[in-house]
């Protein structure tokens, strides 16, 4: 928490830049899926968020560049991009209707706690490790199984291991949201405990 409150007030950096180009590329990612089903640009899209993702926390650190706007930006993005892919491969039936209610009740709960944590006069918490991994993996996930979808010898190649990446990162992620959830209530049973002691 104190991370990200002692971050500068800075906008114009190369990573908040690479995480808004990410955030303009969702609508786009799903027109390419949902309009004319282009999969290969759509892979593409996804690909190169997934780059981009790594390359703006890399970014940061190596120019000096890190920002409370950047804090904020960088998971919206993921999550943005994760919520908007499920939704899309599950109107072209291509991952089950289970896949897309776990991770997106995940997103709902979080959704709850940052209400939780702003009710209380606390900012968003700092991304678990775990959540990015996670991140990381249903980001490469996502094209596997869009490329899976098709016919020929790489599409059989490649499901199992789109398959893996979707398990091992989806259950990565409801591991770091449960991670989440036990700060926040850490922090709600610790402001109640102050505020029950009597005053001196």
């Amino acid at each position: 928490m104190t991370d990200r409150e002692s971050l500068p007030d800075r906008v114009w950096t190369w990573p908040n830049a690479l995480s808004a180009l990410r955030l303009l590329g969702v609508p786009v990612f799903l027109w390419l899926l949902l309009g004319p089903e282009a999969d290969g640009w759509a892979v593409a899209i996804l690909m190169v968020s997934g780059f981009t993702d790594w390359l703006d926390g890399k970014l940061a650190r190596w120019l000096d560049q890190s920002s409370k706007l950047g804090a904020l930006l960088d998971p919206a993005a993921d999550r943005l991009y994760i919520v908007s892919t499920l939704v899309a491969l599950a109107l072209r039936e291509i991952v089950p209707i289970w896949l897309v209610a776990v991770l997106v009740g995940r997103e709902v709960v979080l959704a709850v706690m940052l209400l939780v944590l702003r009710r209380y006069g606390y900012p968003p918490l700092q991304v678990h490790y775990l959540g990015k991994a996670a991140t990381l993996l249903l980001l490469y996930a996502f094209p596997g199984l869009l490329l899976a979808d098709g016919t020929g010898w790489l599409a059989t190649v490649i499901e199992p291991f789109a398959w893996a990446f979707t398990i091992w990162g989806t259950a990565l992620y409801v591991l770091a949201g449960v991670f989440y959830l036990i700060q926040v209530v850490g922090i709600v049973r610790a402001e109640r405990a102050a505020a029950s002691r009597p005053a001196r």
